[in-house]
């Protein structure tokens, strides 16, 4: 199924770098991004996407002229369509991590993040609890906590975990309200999103170090990343990215 979407997005990227054939001047940037990850990218009520990785990236687009289109795509298939062509870039809440930086270009870091475990706001569980003891733990399939939990709790320290894995952190909460799992590994960032509307809280960390997300683009394309490395540190200059913090982070 990813390989078609990215041969399909393949086939409109070209499209639309041909004048002829798009009747555009500036040049198109595809942007795969994760739709239900907020509060960095997600699909809003109209089907829009929204974020504050997505209108960074549409500032950055403005500012650096060129054009940035966005395509939901399937997170843990997202660097394969990066690399296959399918998609230019991922601006969409992206750890910065030793595995990936084989694979792909990563811009300047733009946000800092710790990774956690959310319970039910009333769970009397601590996070060393929520590690043990055959407790099932939601994890989001993918990112860069789910690796690390499997390398570093359950295959190296023999943690009794079970795993669950979800597609999406709304998910996650969702059965996590519903008693279904003891506890979700995500980003704090995350939490604080989902404690707007659901009754959840951060039970502690896991031990994983914090991370850095970045923009990621493939390893021939140096001018793309560095007309994104621009972008971004014209925009973190700027008054529109307080305003954009103050948006979706507060």
């Amino acid at each position: 199924m990813a390989e078609k979407i990215c041969i399909y997005l393949l086939a409109l990227s070209v499209v639309v770098s041909f004048p002829g054939l798009a009747h555009a001047e500036e040049r198109v940037y595809v942007n795969g991004f994760d739709s239900n990850y907020p509060p960095f990218a997600y699909l809003d009520s109209r089907g829009n996407p929204d974020g504050l990785d997505i209108k960074a990236i549409e500032w950055i687009a403005r500012e650096m002229g060129f054009k940035v289109r966005h395509e939901p795509t399937e997170w843990d298939s997202v660097v394969a369509c990066l690399k296959e062509k399918g998609i230019d870039l991922v601006a969409s809440g992206m750890s910065i991590t030793r595995e990936m930086k084989e694979q792909v270009w990563f811009t300047i870091p733009y946000w800092s993040i710790r990774k956690v475990i959310a319970t039910g706001r009333d769970s009397d569980l601590t996070a060393d609890q929520i590690l043990d003891n055959g407790r099932k733990l939601a994890v989001l399939r993918g990112t860069s906590e789910a690796e690390w939990i499997e390398e570093n709790l359950v295959e190296r320290r023999r943690k009794r975990i079970v795993l669950v894995y979800y597609d999406s952190a709304p998910k996650a909460v969702n059965d996590l309200l519903r008693g279904k799992v003891a506890g979700a590994a995500m980003s704090d960032l995350q939490v604080k999103d989902a404690a707007k509307n659901n009754a959840v809280k951060v039970a502690g960390s896991f031990g994983m170090p914090d991370e850095q997300f970045g923009y990621a683009v493939r390893k021939e394309d140096v001018p793309l990343l560095e007309t994104l490395n621009g972008g971004l540190m014209k925009l973190m200059a700027s008054p529109y990215w307080e305003e954009l913090k103050k948006r979706y982070m507060e």
